[in-house]
């Protein structure tokens, strides 16, 4: 079995090593302050006894699992802590997968590469359903491609690389076709902070024995390098899930977990609320600047990614590094994202220089 480097990483490693100023727009990396109250916690760790630096329980710290748990309103055993959303949605596929229901995987075209490549991994085969033109996913068109092969449909809203948010009644039907398949629906929901349209529903807002909903604070809470994730499983497929996690990792780290724990508690709802007004200004004045380069573009509902297409420049790995080179702004090819956004470039809305990304788009496209 081979497996490739994910796009991602090439085009990152291709920006660092030009000979020019880039502003990079691939990585999800938020680059505003992490909550106060988490610095204050990983801080106040270093002087706690050496016990506390020792294994955490596999699961995840009790107190952080029954902190969510309460938030999430579910038992606090269907709640694992994960190395991020990553391990979280590894583990969930991988349990869809080994209940001998089938071993296909339905994804949306387009996709967050992840997903197929997991599935891949885990020995599954890969179905696509493709989105509507905004990204949504029409559960219709996931029905015609389901069957008893099934073993799960894998979701994220708010949506990376689209910027859809997938409205209830999306949710529940799409719920009810696992169900009706004997699938699993994997909802993967780490943008959910991000909504800037006010229509997210998570699928634990269905009940059911059919959905596994994945979720981290890396992008919620600035901190994607302390890798703090869960996933919530239903109570049959739980245990399992424990022991995948605990034979591929032992543990999470116990320091990170605290700290995350201290955030949760103590910091506001405010903070979030900042972060989305930040980030909406930061669609709004990107957005004008493709109108003006006269580029076609999706206005995203949530997450932080908007896709451009701009004339006679497909989203292909070679006019990325040409866009690199000439314009000094690093994008990811839309051909990373499936077939039907190959036409297209995605570009991450993390950084302070979103302005001057824009502007040197439009002149480098307006030439």
């Amino acid at each position: 079995m081979e497996y490739e480097t994910p796009l991602f990483f090439r085009v990152m490693q291709y920006a660092d090593r030009a000979d020019r100023d880039v502003i990079d727009m691939v990585s999800g990396n938020p680059d505003w302050e992490p909550p106060e109250a988490l610095r204050e916690g990983l801080g106040d760790y270093a002087d706690f006894e050496p016990d506390r630096f020792q294994y955490p329980p596999s699961e995840g710290l009790v107190e952080l699992r029954e902190e969510i748990a309460a938030r999430r309103n579910v038992d606090v055993e269907q709640v694992v802590v994960t190395n991020g959303a990553g391990e979280a949605n590894y583990l969930a596929m991988a349990r869809a997968l080994e209940r001998d229901r089938g071993d296909e995987v339905v994804l949306t075209d387009p996709v967050y590469p992840y997903y197929p490549g997991k599935t891949t991994m885990l020995g599954g085969r890969q179905r696509f359903v493709a989105a509507d033109a905004e990204g949504q996913l029409d559960p219709a068109a996931v029905r015609e491609v389901v069957g008893e092969e099934t073993a799960a449909i894998v979701v994220n809203s708010p949506n990376n690389p689209t910027g859809a948010v997938y409205p209830e009644e999306t949710i529940r039907e799409l719920v009810a076709i696992a169900e009706e398949y004997d699938a699993v629906l994997v909802s993967d929901e780490v943008y959910d902070h991000f909504d800037l349209s006010g229509r997210f529903a998570s699928a634990l807002g269905v009940d059911s024995d059919h959905r596994i909903v994945t979720n981290a604070f890396s992008k919620s809470m600035a901190i994607t390098g302390f890798r703090v994730g869960y996933a919530i499983f239903p109570p049959h497929l739980v245990e399992n899930a424990k022991s995948r996690h605990m034979l591929v990792n032992v543990a999470g780290s116990r320091p990170a977990q605290y700290a995350v724990l201290r955030g949760l508690r103590e910091t506001e709802p405010d903070y979030y609320e900042r972060n989305r007004e930040l980030l909406a200004e930061r669609v709004e004045t990107f957005t004008d600047a493709l109108e003006d380069a006269g580029a076609d573009y999706t206005t995203p509902q949530g997450s932080f990614y908007v896709m451009a297409r701009f004339e006679d420049y497909p989203g292909t790995l070679e006019n990325v590094e040409r866009l690199i080179d000439e314009a000094g702004v690093a994008g990811m090819p839309g051909e990373a994202f499936g077939d039907s956004r190959a036409d297209w470039l995605r570009f991450a809305l993390v950084t302070p220089r979103v302005s001057a990304a824009a502007e040197r788009l439009a002149a480098y496209f307006d030439r």
